[in-house]
């Protein structure tokens, strides 16, 4: 998945608006501006379309979880260079205190069934014997269950 899609689906899922936005990137130490994220949010059809590269999107979400679950004493942690769809969906998980049986029936919400087992891969560290690549599809959908989930 692109970055740019995962930010407007979190945008749209907790209705962030603008100014929301710019203050969960300063919490995750990043200052933004409007335009950027205006254009971060447009369609890649959109002229004014930029891309939202790995650091930003990061950043976004380490706000999110400070945002969330409040700031953490001593140094933030510094944000990704590199993301993969595991670590999106593990910093989310975090950010929403989410357990397994959450996800499950968030899951379960957007009709796809995971067991535990195969979702506990998704979270296990990269050279561990049981861990699991997430695919898109699973992140799309775990996305789409939040969303029926929050945007009631």
């Amino acid at each position: 998945m692109m970055n740019n899609d995962i930010l407007r689906r979190l945008r749209y899922t907790f209705d962030f608006d603008d100014s929301k936005m710019i203050t969960l990137f300063a919490l995750g130490g990043h200052q933004v501006t409007r335009e950027q994220i205006s254009d971060w949010l447009k369609k890649e059809e959109d002229p004014a379309f930029q891309p939202c590269n790995d650091t930003e999107l990061a950043t976004f979400l380490n706000g999110l979880i400070s945002h969330k679950r409040g700031k953490l004493e001593g140094p933030q942690p510094k944000p990704e260079s590199r993301l993969t769809n595991n670590i999106i969906f593990r910093k989310v998980r975090i950010a929403l205190n989410l357990k397994t049986d959450d996800i499950v029936k968030i899951l379960d919400l957007a009709n796809l069934r995971v067991g535990k087992p195969e979702l506990n891969a998704f979270f296990r560290k990269p050279g561990h014997k049981n861990y699991r690549s997430c695919k898109d599809q699973i992140l799309r959908n775990f996305l789409h269950g939040l969303q029926i989930k929050y945007k009631k």
